[in-house]
């Protein structure tokens, strides 16, 4: 694989990731927050779906080609500014998944009340905030990492 092939993969998958996880968030917060489990059964299952097929394949592509056009360069991956945007996704990752996991459980929970067609529990709203708390760190992270493939700053 080319180098140009690499980094346009690199910054394919890097908007993918970036537009696809600010789309979804703006998206589902709307209907989380509207309290209206139909709404929130929907939305949230078009949200989990995207995830998987363009979040996920994403984040996947974007350490795999970041490393693979570092290489390419003979750039150690010990670089400050390629290390601190590694540690960085390692970061957001980490904030991500739970999310991941949040938003399944937010869906399922606005499913079970609309079943039984009772109003949403107290578990959904602590849920929420925890979903919406860790949606932070994680975009400020990849922004983070958007200044540091760009500028490539010394960094140590």
């Amino acid at each position: 694989m080319t180098y140009l092939l690499l980094k346009y993969i690199h910054i394919l998958s890097a908007t993918l990731l970036f537009g696809t996880g600010l789309g979804t968030a703006f998206h589902g917060f709307l209907a989380f927050r509207s309290r209206d489990a139909r709404v929130i059964a929907a939305v949230g299952r078009s949200v989990i779906l995207a995830d998987w097929l363009f979040t996920t394949p994403a984040v996947i592509a974007q350490p795999l080609t970041g490393i693979a056009m570092a290489i390419m360069l003979g750039w150690p991956l010990t670089t400050g500014w390629i290390a601190l945007s590694l540690a960085l996704y390692v970061f957001a990752g980490a904030c991500w998944l739970p999310v991941v996991w949040l938003q399944i459980k937010l869906r399922a929970i606005a499913k079970a009340s609309l079943i039984a067609g009772t109003p949403l529990p107290e578990k959904y709203f602590r849920y929420l905030r925890y979903w919406f708390i860790l949606g932070w760190p994680a975009f400020a992270g990849l922004l983070a990492i958007f200044y540091l493939m760009i500028f490539k700053p010394d960094v140590t």
